[in-house]
């Protein structure tokens, strides 16, 4: 009888261990919608520095990872999670799904850093890549560091030959970064964590995570304003 009730207690406990670490999880994912959409703003509001609006209003997704850590000694290397939102036929924006970007280099460096990065993808193709599982940035599809300013041309060659144009600020400066080699791929486990159950990419992209979160509403918002500027 007592091995019984013994065993009831281990599964309760169980339990409430598995809804205490999926309600943490959650927790740590919308912390990243709200740090993903006040990167937004606060690199659109760079006087004459931040993303041209054309490349917004021509934009199939936005991927915004705020905080990625790079730290280096001889073999450096990269990591960080953040979010993607992708632009249906209707214009409208999609609700967040996660991401993670791992990247390595090699050379004589010390050193760390933390990055906020934004990825312009301009065309659905890549998106798809993405969608499907691991992508690797410039191997399955061309990725150039992003011009910067209102005045930028849409007609560069580096725009015209690059799928994603990708972007960094660190320490206040916001300039085009190189990021040849780096892995993107779906989180889905923080999917799973921030909309409490188990959803495909493309069930969420269908509106089927019915989540309400300021911090995703917010964004939405925001690329909305910024995709529609002139």
């Amino acid at each position: 009888m007592k091995i019984g009730k013994g065993i009831s207690i281990a599964i309760v406990a169980v339990m409430l261990v598995g809804a205490w670490a999926t309600a943490a999880l959650a927790k740590n994912e919308v912390k990243t919608v709200s740090e993903s959409a006040d990167v937004l703003s606060q690199i659109m509001q760079i006087p004459e520095k931040g993303i041209p609006p054309v490349l917004l209003r021509d934009a199939r997704a936005i991927a915004i990872i705020p905080g990625v850590i790079k730290g280096a000694f001889i073999v450096g290397g990269r990591h960080g999670t953040g979010v993607i939102s992708v632009r249906g036929e209707d214009g409208n924006w999609s609700d967040p799904l996660f991401v993670s970007l791992t990247g390595g280099s090699v050379g004589w460096q010390i050193g760390g850093s933390s990055t906020d990065l934004i990825l312009v993808f301009k065309s659905l193709r890549s998106v798809e890549a993405l969608l499907k599982g691991r992508f690797t940035l410039g191997a399955d599809a061309a990725v150039a560091a992003g011009p910067v300013g209102r005045n930028a041309s849409a007609a560069s060659d580096v725009m015209l030959k690059s799928e994603i144009l990708s972007y960094s600020r660190s320490r206040g400066l916001f300039a085009g970064v190189s990021l040849e080699g780096a892995a993107l791929l779906m989180d889905h486990d923080a999917n799973s964590a921030f909309y409490e159950k188990n959803l495909l990419p493309a069930d969420i992209l269908a509106g089927k995570g019915k989540k309400t979160d300021k911090g995703a509403k917010r964004l939405q918002e925001l690329l909305d304003q910024y995709s529609k500027m002139k």
